[in-house]
Formats: structure tokens, C-alpha cells, sequence
């Protein structure tokens, strides 16, 4: 929950596959002292990511912009890790790193400075081999699971309240329908056989 750049208060969730959303809602408006009306904007984290999790979370803000009228905006969970890193102070070349499962990772190199941080190479998926080879080319590798996949990686997470700052001043609201979860392979569903 922020004001502005101000972080007002701030829940996390713990790993587990099924999260409370509603919970941590009530949570942080009562550490924050509001109420739920007197949220203005929500800022959605469009993934990469889990595609449930992804899912579920535009579909929140979809459901309390049609309730509420709250203004919605988009931010990329890979720009939230980089913020974070950041407000870590972890400067200079970096790589994200976020697995995309099947033995690939989501990965873009950014250059990180105490007030700025700037992509160098965009997000693509790559298979684990020629991430390793790239590993070398970035000072450190950061993301969720970065330290358990690789040994300079560092578990640098996409906090809310790095979504939070990117969203500060932002101008560009969605209309809810139209979020869209950021993907780089093409959803793949086999229709079981009857």
C-alpha cells in the first residue's frame, strides 16, 4: 500500500501455492489505516511469472476496477525485480533471471544505477545451458530462484512495494479487459481424448 513514492505498509506472501489475496488486502489497509474505498489505483504485476498466480492477480484487478472504478496499471514483474535490486543496492549489470520451466529461463541483462535503471538486452526466453554461458557476461544474476540455479545468483524478489514505485506518477491506466499477462511462448493445451 503506498501514497504517492511512500510505501504505507506492505504484505508478503510465503511461497505456498494458494495465497489469501483478499487477506493480505485487509491486512495492509489496516496496517496503512484506510479502507478499501479510498483506494485509488491498483498496480498489477503481469508476469513473467506463475501463470495461475499472473492470472488470478489481473483477474483482482479486473473485478475491483468494475466494483470500484479504480484506475489500473501494468507493470512487468521482471522491471519490479530490477527496482528491487536497485532499492537492494545492487548496482551495475545485471542479468534477470526468472525459470519459465522445461529447463528455459526468462532472462534480460539491465544496467542498474543508484537512481535509474536502464535495459541493455530485452526479455527472451533461453534454455539453461546458454545462460550459464551468459552468466559470465553480467556482474550478477538476480531473480526469484537465481541463487538456487546458479552460483553467482542472488534471490531478489518482486516486492509490492517495488511494483508500488514503478507505478508512482504513472499516467498510463488500462481498462481491466485489457491486461495482458506477459508471455514470450505460446500457451500450449492438449485436449484430452474421451
Amino acid at each position: 500500500m503506498s501514497r504517492g513514492e511512500s510505501i504505507l505498509s506492505e504484505a508478503m506472501e510465503s511461497g505456498e501455492r494458494s495465497v489469501a489475496a483478499f487477506a493480505m488486502i485487509e491486512k495492509v489497509l489496516v496496517q496503512a489505516k484506510l479502507e478499501r474505498e479510498e483506494i485509488e489505483t491498483i498496480a498489477i504485476g503481469l508476469g513473467p511469472g506463475s501463470y495461475t498466480g499472473v492470472r488470478a492477480g489481473i483477474a483482482l484487478a479486473q473485478g475491483w476496477q468494475l466494483a470500484r472504478e479504480t484506475k489500473v496499471v501494468g507493470i512487468s514483474s521482471v522491471a519490479a525485480i530490477v527496482e528491487q535490486a536497485r532499492a537492494e543496492k545492487l548496482f551495475g549489470r545485471v542479468s534477470v533471471v526468472v525459470d519459465a520451466q522445461r529447463g528455459e529461463f526468462y532472462f534480460a541483462t539491465y544496467e542498474i544505477a543508484v537512481t535509474s535503471q536502464a535495459e541493455l538486452a530485452p526479455l527472451k526466453i533461453l534454455p539453461m545451458a546458454e545462460v550459464q554461458s551468459r552468466a559470465n557476461e553480467s556482474r550478477i544474476l538476480i531473480g526469484p530462484e537465481a541463487a538456487k540455479f546458479f552460483p553467482n545468483g542472488w534471490a531478489v524478489f518482486p516486492r509490492a512495494s517495488a511494483v508500488a514505485a514503478l507505478a508512482a506518477g504513472r499516467g498510463d491506466f488500462l481498462a481491466g479487459e485489457k491486461l495482458e499477462p506477459i508471455y514470450l511462448r505460446e500457451t500450449n493445451f492438449v485436449k484430452a481424448v474421451k
